[in-house]
């Protein structure tokens, strides 16, 4: 042995490199399977990946309506609030009641909606959702949704990692982590945005912890899906093959030496961007599908077009092995305006939520696609009233207590009601569902046990649900 070689294993990841062998590669596969990782030495992440159990979903479109849609005048039919309204709750009602903007002695705002059962079931909804009431059939709505949190950020964090504490991965994240992807050509976890933004922001779609592999991809709705997905002028997609083999062959040369499973996130990621630049524009072209469709959608017109290309989207990327798909519509937080701006959103987004579930059960897709709908809490039945000279301008204020959200599809028993809240819609009177719960529930569809579909860090292996949660029974087939 020379002095060179003798340098060379001084040192032990050395000694492991030049003398151990295949030691290191086993050692470090064995590091990765563990951290979700499958295939070959540096991994690809978004592999298929069988669950716990056979599970009846296989995707998941979750539509969020950010801001908070108010159930009483959408899904919770209240005809009380007419006796009470104008005066205050009882004091026993509002003992020691936290709210983000009212005083507990507001007065009960009742609504104005009108009311009707819909389907063999005789769900009543609202008149401002035709539309998703024509479902009532294939949905199960669920009026005793709670939630701790009474602010939207925190309440958003909380239906979306677990956690009002910033910085866990998301419900996508975990999804794709636990499943992996069936798509080569497109990220396993989308999102999809109309409206005028969200208080959560990318919060709602980050990979947290977890390698940035899992984190959500937004997606435009015309032009390029993703800002700089074209190649600039004067460059040939040989050239960027090239110029990525050279960047992959150093990811991996830095991967064999450090283990950084996020190498292996930053390899996968490159790739996938590049096999995107095909398949995207495909995705985004709406030519081969029926005159029937884009209008059952509500594509070709106003005020329906954001939400409806986003909808059609959600289901071609679903065919398309796409595993989670996000739609985020935003604000429903409706403090003022009430009647004017709930119609407004409304008329944007009723008729395409109900042409997504009716396209994906003509398409045989429903049983394996899970679709919920809802926002992070619900509102009060007390009135909101910011300026005073104008009653007109009512509103109501954030109500974490009781509300309603609906799921259809994948493994969900359609055409119920499950929960029961009191005559003002102000608590819950029956089965309680809070969103770990919810959380606990949309795991066991996609084949899951959420106390078992964890991931180690800092030493404790967290989860989507934290230390609760228990699966609704009711909910499934």
């Amino acid at each position: 042995m020379t002095i060179d070689d003798f340098r060379r294993i001084q040192s032990r990841r050395s000694f492991f490199r030049y003398c151990a062998g295949g030691l290191e590669t086993i050692a470090l596969a064995h590091m990765m399977e563990r951290e979700g990782y499958a295939g070959d030495a540096r991994g690809n992440p978004l592999a298929p990946r069988a669950p716990h159990f056979p599970g009846k979903a296989k995707n998941v479109i979750f539509l969020f309506m950010e801001g908070a849609p108010s159930q009483v005048d959408l899904f919770d039919p209240k005809p009380a609030l007419q006796k009470y309204h104008g005066q205050s709750l009882p004091e026993s009602m509002t003992k020691d009641l936290k709210l983000a903007f009212i005083k507990p002695t507001a007065a009960v705002l009742a609504s104005p909606r009108t009311f009707t059962p819909h389907g063999q079931s005789g769900m009543e909804m609202s008149d401002y959702i035709p539309h998703i009431a024509s479902c009532a059939d294939d949905i199960c709505l669920v009026r005793s949704m709670y939630t701790e949190a009474f602010n939207h950020h925190p309440g958003q964090l909380l239906l979306f990692t677990g956690s009002v504490q910033f910085g866990r991965p998301t419900l996508g994240a975990w999804v794709v982590y636990g499943l992996g992807s069936e798509s080569q050509n497109l990220p396993g976890f989308v999102v999809l945005s109309s409206g005028v933004g969200t208080s959560g922001g990318a919060s709602n779609f980050m990979s947290g912890f977890m390698p940035s592999t899992y984190q959500g991809v937004m997606f435009r709705n015309s032009g390029d899906p993703i800002l700089y997905l074209s190649n600039p002028p004067g460059v040939s997609p040989q050239r960027q093959r090239a110029d990525l083999d050279a960047v992959r062959d150093l990811n991996e040369e830095h991967l064999a030496q450090t283990g950084d499973a996020e190498i292996a996130s930053r390899i996968n990621s490159y790739e996938l961007g590049f096999r995107m630049q095909s398949a995207g524009p495909e995705l985004l072209d709406f030519s081969k599908e029926s005159k029937s469709t884009l209008e059952m959608y509500g594509v070709d017109k106003e005020p329906t077009r954001p939400f409806a290309t986003n909808c059609l989207l959600a289901r071609r990327m679903v065919e398309r092995g796409v595993r989670f798909v996000m739609l985020m519509h935003a604000s429903w937080d409706q403090h003022t305006n009430l009647n004017r701006d709930l119609k407004k959103n409304c008329d944007i987004t009723d008729q395409p939520a109900a042409a997504l579930i009716k396209d994906l059960k003509q398409r045989g897709l429903l049983d394996s696609t899970l679709v919920v709908w809802g926002g992070e809490f619900g509102r009060t039945p007390m009135v909101e009233i910011r300026n005073t000279h104008d009653p007109e301008n009512a509103g109501r204020d954030h109500h974490p207590f009781a509300y309603s959200m609906f799921l259809a599809g994948g493994g969900i028993k359609a055409g119920q009601v499950i929960g029961k809240t009191d005559e003002l819609g102000f608590n819950i009177l029956e089965d309680k569902v809070h969103v770990h719960d919810l959380q606990a529930t949309l795991l066991h569809c996609l084949g899951f046990d959420h106390t078992r579909l964890t991931y180690r860090y800092m030493g404790r292996d967290f989860r989507l649900t934290d230390v609760a949660g228990n699966v609704v029974r009711k909910m499934l087939v």
